[in-house]
């Protein structure tokens, strides 16, 4: 699948420090140490609806952690994929009478347009699930044979079902206990009532084919992927096992998380699926979080359709740290256009204080585990100083320019 063309970004003097994040298993922040080449995995859209803030603000998190690590010396390799067929995919089709890969093209193209405008830096490698149905059903294949997989005994819908205690460390990654992840596997996706489980919190691997619905033929029989499946396979096959980190907003670490990293490890034999699990907290908008079942989408096409500059919206959504769930509003955006004209005005001057100090203060405040508040504060800091007293550096502006677009994506 074709992704979105990249921002260009300059390159800074030196090399940042090494990032710390929160990870999400181990309960605390720890350094993040990659190799010469880091590899993310990150959760994308279920494209059948427009791009909201919930999704922007996850999506910059990531941003952030890539040009991090390519201001380290890093290569990335970033994959990310598209839930191109899905029941809520399925439903929103049926209900305006559109064929759901007509709606799922149209809105993975908006997609692409939002984060081309908000100058996310695209992955190395956009993965449609339709795409990868191979991959899933030898993944599947496998996890049948070792016995982590078995089919329900139903003679019109065989589903392939996981089994949650295929691997003895299950649950290490959310540290819910089991009355918890019932009751977030029924809301999220899950089907603990299904007939024929051998446990209630067993995940679909293979939905067998339904009249009316899309399949693909397998050993097992004519069906499609589940959902957390396709995640799997993408990264083991993209990346491989012991990815460096595997992110997306928190409402993903259980049930989806856990059960992608859960089947992967039960064919490599491996501990831990990835290094770090990383989750951004959530938008809310008028009190709630904001989610298309609640109809309270602030969307970044919309925003942009209003001629609110990306810039802002990307400022709006780092003045509260990643990991926090916040709430967006109109005053939200006011200060994020008042930071933005501020910093632009600054950086246009002729001169100003010495940027060398608020430039490593940047870079160290984002690399321990993206602490975009602060940042921001001391950026607003050498601003106010070069407009209310100037300064003889000429090179300061644009040294303080370049870092806000190299490391925080913003263009002054």
């Amino acid at each position: 699948m074709q992704s979105w063309s990249a921002p260009s970004i300059p390159v800074l003097e030196g090399r940042g420090p090494q990032l710390r994040l929160y990870d999400s298993a181990d309960r605390q922040v720890r350094p993040v140490t990659p190799g010469p080449t880091a590899t993310m995995y990150v959760c994308g859209i279920t494209p059948y609806d427009a791009t909201h803030l919930g999704h922007a603000a996850t999506y910059l998190t990531f941003d952030l952690v890539h040009r991090l690590w390519l201001d380290a010396g890093h290569t990335v390799h970033y994959v990310q994929n598209v839930t191109d067929v899905d029941d809520p995919l399925f439903e929103r089709a049926d209900r305006d009478g559109i064929d759901w890969r007509d709606l799922g093209d149209r809105e993975t193209q908006l997609f692409r347009e939002d984060m081309t405008a908000l100058r996310v830096l695209p992955p190395h490698d956009y993965v449609a699930a339709t795409e990868t149905i191979s991959e899933v059903v030898e993944l599947v294949e496998k996890m049948l044979a070792s016995g982590a997989a078995y089919v329900v005994d139903d003679a019109q819908y065989p589903d392939v079902y996981y089994r949650a205690d295929a691997t003895t460390q299950f649950g290490y990654e959310s540290g819910y206990d089991r009355e918890t992840m019932l009751r977030l596997f029924g809301e999220r996706g899950g089907d603990p009532d299904r007939p024929g489980k051998s446990d209630e919190l067993d995940a679909l691997l293979w939905r067998a084919e339904r009249p009316g619905e899309p399949s693909w033929p397998s050993p097992f029989g004519a069906g499609r992927p589940g959902w957390h499946v396709e995640c799997s396979a993408i990264a083991l096959t993209r990346i491989g096992s012991g990815l460096d980190i595997q992110g997306g907003g928190s409402d993903l670490i259980f049930p989806h998380h856990e059960f992608s990293a859960a089947h992967a490890e039960s064919v490599t034999g491996e501990r831990r699926f990835a290094r770090h699990y990383v989750h951004a907290g959530m938008i809310g908008w008028d009190g709630h979080k904001m989610s298309k079942s609640r109809g309270n989408l602030v969307l970044v096409s919309r925003l942009r359709a209003q001629g609110v500059d990306p810039s802002a919206i990307r400022l709006g959504l780092f003045a509260g740290h990643y990991r926090s769930d916040r709430f967006w509003s109109d005053a939200v955006l006011d200060e994020a256009n008042a930071r933005l004209k501020q910093w632009r005005t600054a950086t246009a001057l002729p001169a100003g204080p010495d940027a060398t100090d608020v430039v490593a203060r940047v870079r160290q405040y984002l690399a321990d585990d993206l602490d975009t508040p602060k940042a921001l504060a001391a950026l607003d800091g050498w601003c106010t100083d070069a407009l209310a007293y100037g300064g003889h550096d000429t090179a300061a502006p644009r040294q303080v320019a370049a870092t806000v677009d190299a490391l925080l994506g913003v263009e002054l």
